[in-house]
């Protein structure tokens, strides 16, 4: 068994889940070679009524009750069996040759932990105009064709995996579970109710702080199914709010925040001033930089234990 194949879900569109193991069904990779693993994370809308997995012989629905990606994730970790690992989001379609290009990157980089690609939009409505200027929030990743890594220098890699499409070989993994295990983690993730999304970020800061490095490689290409809710200027101010909170929540707690704390008292001015800094009134594309920076401003005042 060369790959595990990890899939979170929670009440899935059961269209686009369907997208989803269509293109892992026709992976180069023989399916004798790799195993699925869909974890329920309490989901509500009884997809799994629906589901047919008959056509993979390693493939097993796993349910978690306990609420969010993160532990979603480990309990995939946990469940699965082969030497790498590779998380799939719910509305991903990889390329036919996905596994067998990470297989063959880990075997020819030893010393890298973790590894990750193209994320290419599928949109089912046009996009506005302004929206790539938040690909990076919605999941959307293009570095260009060149191979890129990266070791621990005390910051946060640019061209780091992001955790749709992200292969990971397991020995890599040891820091971030035991982490988790021991109830010491304080980076909050996705939810049925928050949009946080730090838990990706900090697989990366545990992998490379244990000594490993991480790489992009273009060679790696998935679609990003992006339904219409998630156009809506609505749904992207609640994103870059929450993940704007949870990246200087993350960057506190592995003590590489860049910027100063503030004191709860200071929210509320900083708010008012950025109202205004970013001309909030004016568009779409002004209102969601300054829900954006007013989350920074939430996460800089938390305290962080670790």
């Amino acid at each position: 068994m060369k790959f595990s194949v990890i899939i979170p879900t929670y009440n899935p569109h059961q269209d686009i889940l369907s997208r989803t193991l269509v293109g892992l069904k026709r992976q180069t990779m023989k399916l004798d070679l790799w195993e699925l693993i869909i974890i329920n994370n309490n989901s509500s809308n009884n997809f799994q009524q629906n589901l047919n997995l008959d056509w993979h012989p390693s493939a097993r629905l796993v349910n978690e009750n306990k609420k969010g990606l993160t532990y979603a994730r480990l309990k995939g970790f946990r469940e699965s069996n082969a030497e790498f690992i590779l998380m799939v989001d719910d509305d991903n379609v990889l390329k036919s040759d996905y596994l067998e290009q990470a297989y063959d990157i880990f075997n020819r980089y030893p010393y890298i932990g973790a590894i990750g690609g193209k994320s290419v939009p599928s949109f089912e409505i046009s996009p506005p105009d302004w929206l790539s200027e938040f690909y990076s929030i919605l999941a959307l990743r293009d570095f260009g064709d060149e191979a890129l890594t990266t070791s621990w220098d005390h910051t946060y890699p640019d061209t780091a995996p992001i955790g749709a499409g992200m292969a990971i070989r397991r020995t890599a993994l040891n820091s971030y579970i035991k982490k988790i295990s021991l109830g010491t983690n304080t980076i909050s993730d996705r939810t049925p109710t928050s949009l946080t999304s730090g838990g990706d970020n900090d697989i990366i800061l545990e992998i490379m702080k244990s000594g490993w490095q991480i790489g992009y490689f273009p060679q790696l290409v998935l679609k990003h199914i992006i339904p219409a809710e998630r156009l809506t200027p609505t749904y992207l101010a609640r994103l870059a709010n929450d993940s704007s909170k949870s990246w200087a929540k993350l960057l506190q707690s592995h003590r590489i925040n860049p910027w100063k704390t503030i004191k709860k008292s200071g929210i509320l001015p900083r708010k008012i001033k950025a109202w205004f800094t970013y001309k909030a009134w004016k568009n779409h594309a002004s209102y969601i930089r300054w829900r954006g920076a007013c989350g920074l401003f939430e996460g800089l005042a938390e305290e962080i234990h670790s």
